[in-house]
Order: structure tokens, then sequence, then C-alpha cells
């Protein structure tokens, strides 16, 4: 990370919990806890795009949901801005920090109200957050930020069914930047796409960042397109932190025996090479979060694991420059 860069979110030690009743319980039977996101940590910077991976049920959507608190946090600290703490922020607050702070959904066209225009809907944030903006300045506003996007002005009055998908999602886009935030979480915004499409976005997303100045921290399966548009790669494991590194790096030269898995499976363009190299299988499934492997969560699965990685947990140390690796055997 640039050193020179200002700090604009730090999250600390952050684990997001639910309670989990059986089926049949009794109302005053103590539930069970599914610990979701468990004692993540990160910083982002101006401008700097944190990519995070990891499979299904890893904890990304919620780690994002719980940075902008639309989840509630069972413990840690979320620092906006070196000052606000988001976690403890009242109403008024967190509302400002919200202007600042937006959100791209995985599906675009459930994330939009099927009964208003897009120009009502890139219209809303302005109009919640800023409602002295005069009818004429948010029509000029909602202008501009459609054709950012690559869409017409004169679609303005059209509904989200009229659009495909990859237009469904520029909408969304629009509707995030109106407010010109610092920060965007992406939550695998390109996952419902076509391939094509997919590029398209991710390019548009490149270039408002490069125009606007902002933070991403974008979400997705797809280790070539985290590895496309990332500056740093965060990669979760059943809620945990198990390596995050300059994006070169971490395909270079991945530490944690499930980054090398991950990255063994991204496919090669060249056939012949695609052909001969080596992909490396997990055995078996995910662990339930309600019941996690003790010690290193990977450890179930993980084939260089030996009996101190179900004793000690493993903690997230400095692998290389600017890499760090939650593995008792790293390398």
């Amino acid at each position: 990370m640039s050193e020179h860069r200002k700090q604009i979110l730090s999250v600390e030690n952050l684990s997001v919990e639910f309670d989990i009743f059986a089926k049949g319980a009794m109302p005053w039977t103590k539930p069970d806890k599914l610990k979701a996101v468990d004692g993540v940590s990160f910083e982002l910077s101006e401008a700097e795009t944190l990519g995070v991976v990891g499979e299904s049920g890893c904890g990304k959507s919620t780690l994002a949901r719980a940075i902008i608190r639309l989840l509630p946090a069972a413990t840690g600290k979320i620092v906006w801005m070196g000052e606000q703490d988001v976690l403890t922020a009242n109403a008024r607050s967190l509302h400002k920090i919200r202007s600042n702070m937006q959100m791209i959904y995985q599906d675009p066209l459930a994330s939009l109200n099927p009964r208003m225009t897009i120009g009502q809907i890139i219209a809303e944030p302005l109009t919640t957050h800023y409602p002295e903006t005069t009818k004429a300045e948010v029509k000029a506003k909602v202008n501009e930020m459609i054709e950012k996007v690559g869409l017409l002005s004169n679609q303005v009055n059209r509904y989200p069914h009229e659009f495909s998908g990859g237009q469904c999602q520029r909408i969304g886009i629009a509707r995030a930047l109106i407010l010109k935030p610092k920060l965007i979480i992406c939550d695998e915004p390109v996952s419902a796409l076509d391939v094509s499409v997919q590029a398209q976005v991710i390019n548009l997303l490149m270039e408002l960042q490069k125009e606007m100045g902002m933070s991403l921290i974008f979400i997705a399966h797809d280790l070539s397109v985290v590895r496309h548009i990332s500056t740093r790669i965060m990669v979760l494991y059943l809620g945990n932190v198990v390596e995050v590194s300059v994006a070169n790096n971490l395909y270079v030269n991945p530490g944690h025996p499930y980054t090398q898995a991950l990255i063994s499976a991204v496919p090669i363009p060249d056939p012949a090479v695609e052909k001969n190299k080596k992909v490396i299988l997990l055995e078996g499934d995910l662990p339930s979060p309600m019941n996690p492997p003790s010690g290193c969560v990977f450890r179930t699965r993980c084939p260089k694991a030996q009996q101190l990685c179900a004793i000690q947990k493993p903690a997230l140390l400095e692998y290389t420059s600017d890499h760090f690796v939650a593995c008792h055997f790293a390398g």
C-alpha cells in the first residue's frame, strides 16, 4: 500500500454473528452462534482497490454489509477517515458517512425498484442526502451521470425491465456514484453478467475510479477479474483472513495453501499451458461456520496440515514485503 496515500477506512477485529435456532426449538431455547466474519482487519487508502476473494459462504458479502452497517457487528471497530467509528455512529453521523460510502449489488435487476424510472432511481440518493437540491440541478446531475456510465440521457423515463443485465448494472453504478462518494463497495457486481459484459463493467469502474479518485472494495469469485482491477487482494476462508498481498505478488508467489489452490484453478488462455498445468484439488467441503475446526480453520482440507494446526490458530504474519499469510507452514 502506498505510504503517501491518505487512509480512508480502517477495519479492526471485525466479527459478525447470527443467532441460529434449531428446528422446533422453544422460544426460550438459547440459540447457536454462527460466526460469519471472524476477526477481520484491514486498511484502505484513497484511490485504492482492495479485492476480496473466497468460496461461497466465506463471509465476503457479510463483511461488505457490516462495513456499511446494513448488518450489525458483534465485535470490532470501523474507523472512517481516521475519525468516526461507523459502528458507534448515531443516526445523523451515519447518514453523513453513507453519503460517502455507497454500494453496488450482485443482482443488477433485483437491486433496482421496478416501479421507478431510471431517472428516479439514479436521483434517489441525491434527493435523500441533499433534499435542498433543486429539480433542475437534480436533472442535470442525473443526465451527466447517465452519460458517464455509457447510457443515453433520453432513457431516463424508461423502467429497469426495459434494459439488459449489463445496462441495469450501469444504472446501479450511476446511482452509487451520483453523490461522488469516497468509497464504493462492489458486492460481486459482475457475477450475474456474461463474460463480455463483465469486461465492459470492470473497465467502466476502472475509468470512473481514475476520473473521480474513489476507493473500491471489490468482491468476486473470479480471481482473474480481481487481479485486473485490484491494487491489493485479501483472501477469506470461513470468515477469516488467510492472506493479504499486493495483487501481482499474490499471483506470482501465493503463500497459503488455500490461495495456491484457488490460483491453480484459474483458466489460462494458452491451450498448451492450460493442458499441462497442475491443478490443486482440495478434498472435502467447506466446514460449517456453526462448528468450525479448532486451530487453523483450513486444516481439514489442507495438504500441509500437522498437529500444530489443530492446536494453534495461525497469526497473519509478514511473508514477503507487503504480503501477509496466516499459515504455520506458508510457502
